[in-house]
């Protein structure tokens, strides 16, 4: 039952990390500021995606 639970949670964990990059690709930031953002998400998943919650665009 362990491994079931895990990768739910990783797979969700991967959609929520992927739905952020995809809102980032679509913001209206710079491209420069596009780029950090998805390379902060993607080399520091829970790091990145809490301080894309916290200092990433509103709305």
């Amino acid at each position: 039952m362990g491994i079931e639970v895990g990768g739910l949670l990783g797979l969700i964990w991967l959609i929520i990390v992927i739905w952020a990059i995809v809102k980032v690709a679509k913001s209206t930031a710079g491209g420069l500021a596009k780029l950090i953002w998805i390379l902060v998400l993607l080399l520091f998943p829970l790091i990145g995606l809490i301080a894309w919650f916290i200092f990433g665009p509103k709305g």
